[in-house]
């Protein structure tokens, strides 16, 4: 009996392993299915975005295979009707990919959105083009400031030569001896001052230096030349020792060259012409003449007060000028504007020591005049007097002079001063 039980115990026992492992199996297989699909979920449908048509069908698919593997396995029915409630994978809920439609076509939607479309019965028209004005004016504007920058320019031309400067430097330069830096100086002043008829100050140039450098020969050579080109009345020369001789007429004076400054300013003024006043031997004057000039000076005047010319010419700084020139005789002639500027440092406190009206001034140093210079001055002087210029004759004349001596070089202690008086005695 015993081997009965044993031999009817022994066939059931692998059928119930069987039983147990074939389910075991399915869900290890079903497992893997899972896993894979959602591999090729997402690895597909999410990026690429299909249609919801092709997403449906695929469903339908899996379903019905799955549906296949549970006619044929009726044991796994229960426990895959549990799992499958739970996944979204293997049911008929679409709420997802419902989801990714409906953000598919709020893309396209905004797609189409963009594109304007016009009915075809109805015509097209762009809108009107309106013109701005502010291009004409910008262009009337360009037009009006050229027109004004060379009327300008042209200005400027007409005032130069109204004044014929170029031939005023001609003239300077073959007349003047030893002083081309002075000249050269003296025209850039008048250029620049002449050039028009607005200014913010009067021009005030410094003429010093020794005795008998060119100073007051300059200043007649600008009379002159004023004169031909302008009116005599726009032209003053005035002399100290001669238009005010006496210290006790000071007063008198002081009113006459006022009232000659306003007068002749004021007609310069109607004829638009710059007057030119050439005050010689300045250093003669009383601090009360000079007081008087220097109002004139000041920016804060009028406008007719401030179109015009002061020459100012005086032997203040001579004395130092000659000490000057004398230490730096072998300075080379690349290094004339240092050098001046260095006698301009030294001078310059001098002036103004004397009188505060040459802080308004352009001081212009007259240096020594060396021999081959005097002898030009002779040459000049006998042809102005008809004279026959025999050249060792002038060179007899101008060894009686006195020199200083330095570094090989003869400067005149009296310049050309006393070449009238020479000449005179021929």
């Amino acid at each position: 009996m015993d081997g009965s039980q044993s031999s009817t115990e022994s066939p059931t026992a692998p059928k119930k392993i069987s039983l147990l492992s074939s389910p075991m199996r399915a869900v290890i297989r079903l497992r893997r299915k899972v896993q894979f699909l959602k591999k090729n979920r997402l690895h597909l449908n999410l990026p690429r975005e299909q249609s919801p048509e092709l997403v449906q069908t695929r469903l339908l698919q899996r379903q019905i295979s799955l549906s296949q593997t549970n006619l044929y396995n009726p044991s796994m029915s229960l426990f895959n009707q549990a799992t499958f409630a739970n996944s979204q994978y293997f049911t008929f809920d679409t709420s997802v990919d419902q989801s990714a439609l409906n953000k598919y076509k709020r893309k396209k939607s905004r797609r189409k959105s963009r594109v304007v479309l016009y009915p075809e019965s109805s015509k097209k028209y762009l809108p009107a083009e309106q013109k701005s004005k502010a291009k004409r004016c910008l262009l009337l504007l360009i037009g009006i400031i050229c027109f004004q920058i060379l009327n300008a320019i042209e200005n400027l031309d007409d005032n130069l030569q109204k004044y014929d400067l170029d031939g005023l430097e001609k003239t300077m330069h073959r007349e003047v001896f030893g002083q081309k830096v002075a000249v050269d100086r003296i025209m850039e002043l008048l250029n620049e001052y002449l050039a028009t008829h607005i200014h913010n100050k009067p021009l005030v140039i410094s003429f010093n230096g020794p005795p008998g450098v060119g100073k007051s020969h300059v200043g007649w050579l600008l009379a002159k030349h004023f004169r031909s080109v302008m009116d005599n009345d726009f032209v003053l020369q005035y002399f100290v020792m001669h238009h005010c001789p006496n210290k006790e007429a000071t007063p008198a004076c002081q009113l006459d060259l006022s009232e000659k400054i306003s007068e002749m300013v004021t007609r310069a003024e109607i004829e638009e012409k710059i007057p030119l006043f050439i005050l010689d031997e300045v250093e003669l004057m009383s601090p009360v003449l000079l007081d008087t000039l220097s109002r004139f000076f000041q920016p804060n005047q009028t406008n007719e007060f401030l179109n015009a010319i002061y020459i100012l010419i005086s032997n203040i700084g001579g004395n130092e000028i000659t000490t000057f020139v004398l230490q730096n005789v072998s300075t080379d002639l690349l290094h004339q504007q240092r050098k001046r500027e260095e006698l301009l440092y030294v001078i310059q406190p001098i002036l103004i020591h004397f009188h505060p009206l040459w802080k308004s001034a352009d001081i212009i140093p007259f240096g020594l005049l060396e021999k081959s210079h005097v002898i030009n001055c002779f040459l000049e002087e006998m042809m102005r007097e008809g004279l026959y210029p025999d050249q060792s004759h002038i060179e007899n004349l101008a060894s009686q002079l006195s020199y200083y001596t330095t570094a090989g070089r003869e400067y005149a202690i009296t310049g050309c001063k006393q070449v009238g008086a020479k000449v005179n005695l021929l």
